[in-house]
């Protein structure tokens, strides 16, 4: 198949202009033209929470907080071994392994690599690890250990990144999922709308994933959570939360598009829209710190909208 037209930068900016109905339906023809009415399901297992040293003002996970979410040591092994068991037994294409904290080292490290080498292969297959700064030498032992796909958002441009986080800076994050990418691994890598970003700055992080190459791309929507800097934050609307789904399958239009975090917040009962907008992914279930959809739910949403779930566990 030839690959799809992507938009420049340019044109992207030009795509605001466009009445909803329009950008959607555009964007709905790209979706379709890449993947038909296959959606992609993933969730996510915390395996270590809270106690993070970095200062993200999304997140109730820092420590850095007045009031930060009560967190938890690293799963048991036999507790987190039954978790990705259990999803496996879903028709979840992929299972995201997430720990908190700047990178997970140590024995936290050798731990879970020790799991999931005692996997069985075909789940071993579909495992996200999403363990933070990870340097080449525990990016290659991932791959050993079987692990094929690694998470790490770059969050926001390379511009604004300074206003969300100061204990990291946005290069640190690329470089990452560089590594991630030179170590043989599928990169997961998108970012979080609504914390005072322009479009500008939205349009340039699509543009920065562009170049990564990244293939599947998370787009999460801020849930202002108490305690943290943008708690008083109004959340996006969902005619905007929208807009951004279109725009970014414009500029990647052969991506996955996974709409994650802040889904049933901002989007509400409009949630079915998001394939409409383009989007061809997203996952279910709780996320971090927030309540999700169940899988019950989110396969209703999918069939209700004349799509289907993807059950091959490659991609």
């Amino acid at each position: 198949m030839d690959l799809l037209p992507a938009a420049t930068a340019e044109e992207a900016l030009a795509l605001l202009s466009l009445p909803d109905a329009e950008l959607l339906s555009r964007a709905a023809c790209l979706r379709h033209a890449a993947t038909g009415r296959s959606v992609s399901l993933c969730a996510i297992i915390n395996i270590r929470s809270g106690h993070c040293g970095m200062d993200c003002s999304f997140c109730a996970q820092s420590r850095h907080d007045p009031a930060p979410q009560r967190g938890f040591p690293l799963l048991a092994d036999a507790v987190l071994r039954e978790r990705i068991l259990a999803l496996a037994a879903t028709p979840v294409q992929r299972i995201g392994l997430v720990a908190s904290g700047a990178a997970l080292d140590g024995e936290d490290f050798e731990r879970v690599l020790r799991l999931v080498a005692g996997l069985p292969a075909p789940v071993r297959g579909r495992l996200c690890a999403s363990f933070g700064r990870l340097d080449a030498r525990r990016m290659q032992r991932l791959v050993q250990a079987g692990i094929v796909r690694y998470h790490h958002n770059l969050e926001t441009s390379e511009r604004w990144y300074p206003r969300v986080c100061t204990t990291q800076r946005w290069e640190q994050r690329r470089d990452t999922a560089r590594r991630a990418l030179a170590a043989g691994l599928s990169l997961c890598c998108g970012g979080i709308f609504g914390l005072g970003e322009t479009w500008e700055e939205r349009i340039s992080l699509a543009f920065a994933l562009r170049d990564l190459g990244v293939a599947h791309v998370p787009l999460n929507f801020l849930h202002p959570q108490p305690g943290t800097p943008l708690a008083k934050r109004v959340p996006l609307a969902p005619e905007e939360a929208l807009r951004i789904i279109a725009v970014f399958r414009h500029v990647l239009p052969e991506a996955a598009l996974r709409v994650c975090g802040g889904r049933p917040l901002v989007l509400g009962a409009r949630q079915g829209e998001i394939f409409a907008a383009g989007a061809n992914a997203l996952m279910t279930g709780d996320y971090l710190t927030t309540r999700g959809e169940s899988l019950h739910n989110d396969l209703a949403l999918i069939f209700a909208h004349g799509m289907e779930p993807d059950t091959d566990a490659a991609r």
